[in-house]
């Protein structure tokens, strides 16, 4: 399917999950009603807690994660793709777990999963702390993906920071950059926009970026945003500061024509390193 209608789902998770799922299902059957069928969701669209030991004590492993189950019953009940951008898993073994995105099918089975490679630790200089290693156990693995929408790289947030991820997704053949977040107010407001065209331009891909906005628990601020952008660098949606969805129409044949116009991908050349 070289044409169709992909949405982002923008929402303002805070630490009740039912109450997340609930919003998050409503914008998705609102973007469905609109002609969408592929459905990108943000980094923590079932919960954002405050702290490790919330954020442990609200993970499940992943054959009884009620997010899970939910959302694998939501693709099927609107027969669409799911991007769920990430929900918490407990990891056998591990005191940490993994920030795990999941892509479902429109028949409601997992077609696959990516656990975050990159960790956020951080100090910002308004205050605000992030030692995401603590709490989350990075994954050790990219993940390309195939749907009937296309090939798909997929990734969360903090990893749009580098780079050689996205350019290994785009060698290995993805027309569309997932790259769900959860991303701060302040770096948001610098970054996050010049992150997203730079990752669409230099791997002439689509790029589809659902994202939590507003104050959550802990003082937490994200910068909203949700983003779909063409191998171009064009921004065909943009989702605002507040929670709703967007849409935009996917032409993967841009994806082609675009990479004939800059072939950076196989202008490339080997070099000794610094």
């Amino acid at each position: 399917m070289t044409r169709f209608i992909a949405a982002c789902v923008q929402v303002n998770s805070r630490d009740v999950m039912s109450d997340n799922l609930t919003h998050a299902a409503a914008y998705a059957r609102d973007a469905h009603a609109t002609g969408a069928r592929l459905i990108a969701f943000p980094e923590n669209v079932s919960m954002m807690s405050f702290g490790g030991e919330n954020v442990r004590a609200a993970a499940f492993p992943e054959d009884e994660h009620p997010g899970l189950v939910f959302f694998c019953d939501l693709a099927e009940e609107l027969k669409s793709t799911l991007i769920v951008g990430s929900l918490h898993v407990n990891v056998l073994g591990e005191d940490r777990v993994a920030n795990r995105c999941f892509v479902i099918g429109p028949d409601g089975k997992v077609i696959t999963s990516y656990d975050k490679i990159h960790m956020f630790d951080v100090d910002l200089a308004n205050g605000e702390s992030y030692r995401e290693s603590k709490t989350f156990r990075p994954g050790d693995a990219a993940n390309l993906v195939e749907t009937e929408f296309g090939r798909v790289g997929i990734s969360i947030c903090y990893d749009v920071r580098f780079p050689h991820l996205f350019r290994d997704y785009a060698k290995a053949g993805a027309q569309i950059l997932s790259i769900p977040a959860a991303f701060t107010r302040t770096t948001g407001q610098a970054h996050w926009h010049t992150l997203l065209k730079a990752r669409a331009i230099e791997n002439g891909c689509f790029v589809i970026a659902a994202a939590q906005c507003g104050d959550h628990p802990g003082n937490r601020q994200t910068f909203g945003h949700s983003l779909i952008i063409d191998p171009w660098g064009q921004v065909l949606a943009d989702g605002g500061t507040d929670p709703g969805f967007v849409t935009a129409e996917i032409d993967l044949e841009r994806v082609d024509e675009i990479r004939r116009m800059v072939p950076s991908l196989i202008n490339g050349q080997t070099y000794k390193p610094c």
